[in-house]
């Protein structure tokens, strides 16, 4: 086989990847444009004769609870993983550049959160919440969200801070910087691309969770997107499946903005690791 045949099978072998990656969203975008009776009647890979864009984007934001779960969804992916990743870059700091002793089993007693299922928290939660007042409000579900984020943070920049040369910090303290101004000065400029890394995944999974959402919220004015897109069929199956799908989409967009919008700092931040 020449190189110009191989170059020509490689290039048909990627368009027909992204064919099959794209159809599903394509027929999704269809369906989500047309209405209720005309998604009966015509079939599922038919342009729509009469767009109703308007009115089903009108319905989901403010004749369900998508729209409330849109905004509180956005406030714990915000919350939760800017203090996640705040609060796992003064451990690491701390745990790779301050004499602290069995800095080790300390790192593994805090990632040591990531290493059993998630499902198994569900019940103690429940029951800590209900007797503490946190169930059902926006600070227990912050709250929970910082704190199942911060191990996976914890493990990134603990890493990453250990590829950092002894002689930097040695430096900034002979010039009088303290542990806090050495970190804030040295280690978090020089932390940006994995920030941005880090943010765009736990973000990620924070508006993408269910189950924590169905379990720790009952009420509209707390319940994240995910749970209120999943009450959405069973309270506002009337509305017609179109319905449904344009609020699927419209909950899968910041995600998409987010990745497009950090995507050089993600790049950045992957590099980084790979190298490092």
């Amino acid at each position: 086989m020449t190189r110009a045949i191989r170059k020509t099978f490689v290039q048909a072998s990627v368009v027909l990847l992204a064919l099959l990656w794209v159809a599903p969203v394509l027929i999704v975008i269809i369906n989500a444009a047309k209405s209720t009776k005309e998604f009966r009647q015509s079939k599922f890979w038919e342009l729509p004769a009469d767009w109703a864009i308007v009115d089903n984007i009108e319905q989901v934001l403010f004749r369900t609870d998508l729209g409330r779960g849109f905004v509180n969804s956005i406030v714990y992916g915000c919350l939760g993983a800017g203090f996640a990743i705040a609060l796992a870059a003064l451990a690491a700091f701390a745990l790779t550049n301050l004499k602290i002793k069995g800095a080790f089993y300390w790192f593994l007693l805090i990632y040591s959160g990531t290493l059993f299922p998630f499902q198994m928290y569900l019940i103690p939660l429940f029951k800590m919440y209900s007797g503490i007042n946190l169930y059902n409000s926006m600070l227990g579900l912050t709250l929970f969200y910082i704190g199942i984020c911060i191990p996976f943070c914890l493990f990134v920049l603990r890493n990453y801070y250990m590829t950092f040369p002894k002689d930097y910090v040695n430096a900034a303290q002979l010039d009088g910087c303290s542990d806090f101004q050495t970190f804030l000065y040295l280690f978090v400029p020089q932390s940006l691309p994995p920030f941005f890394v880090l943010f765009l995944l736990q973000f990620t999974w924070i508006w993408n969770d269910l189950i924590f959402g169905l379990v720790l919220s009952r009420d509209e004015e707390v319940r994240p997107v995910m749970a209120s897109l999943a009450q959405m069929t069973g309270m506002y199956s009337g509305t017609g499946m179109p319905t449904l799908l344009m609020g699927a989409l419209i909950a899968s967009l910041p995600t998409l903005l987010l990745f497009f919008g950090l995507q050089r700092s993600f790049m950045q931040g992957l590099a980084i690791n790979v190298k490092d």
